[in-house]
């Protein structure tokens, strides 16, 4: 019998929403949704309460259809500490560096019940974590990590509700089960085949957990000092995450610290024995495709065996082939959908009152720690990662000294994860004798 009948999701955001109707829509279940109580989670609970358990999802584009839809939740539970009744299934539809947190505020009863816990966007290493945490707390369900989550959701009027749109979906995700076979990955590749995306299913969760782009592209992104100084400086001259400088970051030293993070992971996924990732294949054929007269067919499934020099100009040749997007239609004028126009987000006054910093970089720094943690205890050397890590605590403290009598959020903490890095590699052997 499947364990995808009584299915109970963390968290109140908008991929909430849309994994609520496409499971209650595809798999007939029953569906809770729980998150922790907040100024913004008590939008999504109003909104819940006034239509009855309602929840709404709209599309951006038509041929996304099969994500559309609405249907009602069967249970709302405000607070991870009021769960009751069976769940078979959890989901975990909070960021990365929340798992062990939110976990840690369920009761024993309930956890020792589940039969399976899915993990929707984790990262590296996430799968072997709240594995671990299982165990010590003597419970083994059936552990899913997929790569990704399918899509771009976000509130349909801005404001956390029980409406969202989709504005995006993915061509291909990744999934893994520490069982095998696993009638659950079975049944979610047929609901992903009905959504039109592509579920490949790997060999281990760390392999699914390493097709994840911002893995490799965030870091780069992000952690430099034109992004940080536009994430936390006072300008406010608008930036662009994706626009080469001086409207974005991207530069010659930034492709090449991006081509050597790569690297670098690469160095950790072959102690690994597990299988990489084509960087360049795995940009445009899982993500955004470029046109052939770009980038060759040839150029894209070889480039893990070109020189660094090679691959650095082609990483360069993919981002400038995106600052327009090559398959749009062109206007009057002859100019195509400006694709690389996406604004930093700065730093903002969140709900509780303290200064905050956005989701990106925020969990990107989470993820990277991770990493390095995980190199260490490999013995893989990694110096563009220490180098993006030391970057950007560095800037977490100048913004915190420069703001005595503001209140910070937590997220301007410089943190170890000790004890997630410890949890994940417990176990974690190296391939080197």
């Amino acid at each position: 019998m499947s364990n995808l009948q009584r299915i109970l999701i963390l968290g109140t955001g908008p991929a909430s929403i849309q994994l609520a109707v496409t499971l209650k829509d595809h798999l007939n279940c029953c569906i809770g949704i729980t998150g922790r109580q907040s100024v913004r989670s008590a939008s999504v609970f109003s909104a819940l309460e006034e239509s009855k358990g309602r929840i709404q999802v709209s599309i951006q584009n038509e041929k996304h259809q099969s994500l559309a839809g609405e249907c009602y939740v069967d249970h709302v539970f405000k607070g991870y500490d009021t769960i009751d009744g069976k769940w078979d299934t959890l989901i975990l539809a909070v960021t990365t560096d929340a798992y062990i947190d939110v976990l840690e505020q369920m009761k024993n009863d309930f956890i020792k019940q589940l039969k399976c816990i899915i993990l929707i966007s984790p990262t590296f290493g996430s799968n072997r974590l709240v594995t671990h945490y299982m165990r010590e707390r003597n419970a083994a369900p059936e552990l899913i990590s997929f790569s990704t989550y399918l899509g771009d959701t976000r509130w349909m009027h801005e404001h956390p509700s029980n409406h969202v749109i989709t504005t995006g979906v993915k061509k291909k995700v990744y999934i893994c089960s520490t069982l095998y076979p696993s009638e659950q990955v079975s049944k979610l590749c047929q609901v992903y085949e009905r959504l039109g995306v592509a579920l490949e299913v790997m060999r281990s969760p760390l392999e699914a957990e390493t097709r994840n782009i911002s893995l490799y592209v965030h870091p780069p992104l992000f952690m430099n000092d034109f992004s940080l100084e536009a994430i936390f400086g006072a300008s406010d001259i608008q930036k662009y995450i994706y626009k080469m400088y001086p409207e974005g970051p991207i530069t010659q030293v930034l492709i090449r610290e991006m081509r050597a993070q790569w690297q670098e992971i690469m160095n950790i996924t072959d102690r690994l024995h597990i299988q990489g990732v084509n960087l360049l294949q795995f940009m445009t054929d899982d993500n955004y495709p470029v046109r052939l007269e770009s980038i060759s067919r040839q150029d894209i499934e070889n480039f893990n065996q070109l020189q660094v020099i090679h691959q650095e100009y082609l990483l360069y040749i993919r981002y400038t082939s995106l600052l327009i997007d090559p398959f749009s239609e062109p206007d009057s004028e002859g100019k195509y959908f400006d694709f690389s126009a996406v604004p930093f987000r700065k730093t903002f006054m969140n709900r509780e009152g303290e200064l905050d910093i956005p989701r990106m970089p925020k969990e990107d720094y989470y993820r990277i720690k991770i990493i390095q943690g995980i190199a260490r205890h490999l013995d893989v050397n990694c110096p563009t990662i220490n180098q993006f890590i030391t970057r950007y605590e560095a800037k977490l403290q100048e913004v915190a000294d420069a703001h005595p009598d503001q209140r910070l959020s937590s997220a301007f903490s410089i943190q170890s994860f000790e004890e997630d890095i410890r949890m994940i590699c417990t176990g974690l052997v190296s391939s080197r004798v």
